[in-house]
């Protein structure tokens, strides 16, 4: 199984980016699956989360600006970023999971990440 993340890159505060995850190996649809992210020196961080129902999830510090969307017919998920502010700030991992571990890092899969970096 590989998972990958892309998307990511330099935006300055008050944008939008949409980062997308794909695998494979891995059917996306059959799976919970997760956004996560890392800033330096900080614990990982779980972002927005959907379950197989299509139930949705999210932090309190991105709730209302972050989405979290999956495209099965693609095998892809998506995190639609918008009013980003430099503690946004991070590398951004997809993850998944057969168990639902909501915004907990203990999921199985994990993509090697994607930079996003917020300028103010």
């Amino acid at each position: 199984v590989q998972v990958a993340e892309s998307g990511g890159g330099l935006v300055q505060a008050g944008g939008s980016l949409r980062l997308s995850c794909t695998a494979s190996g891995l059917t996306f649809e059959n799976y919970h699956m997760s956004w996560f992210r890392q800033a330096p020196g900080k614990e990982r961080e779980g972002v927005a989360a959907i379950d197989l129902w299509g139930v949705t999830i999210y932090a309190n510090s991105v709730k209302g600006r972050f989405t979290i969307s999956n495209d099965n017919a693609k095998n892809t998920l998506y995190l639609q970023m918008k009013s980003l502010t430099p503690e946004d700030t991070a590398m951004y991992y997809c993850a998944a999971d057969r168990r639902d571990w909501q915004l907990l890092p203990e999921y199985t899969y994990w993509g090697q990440g994607t930079q996003v970096t917020v300028s103010s």
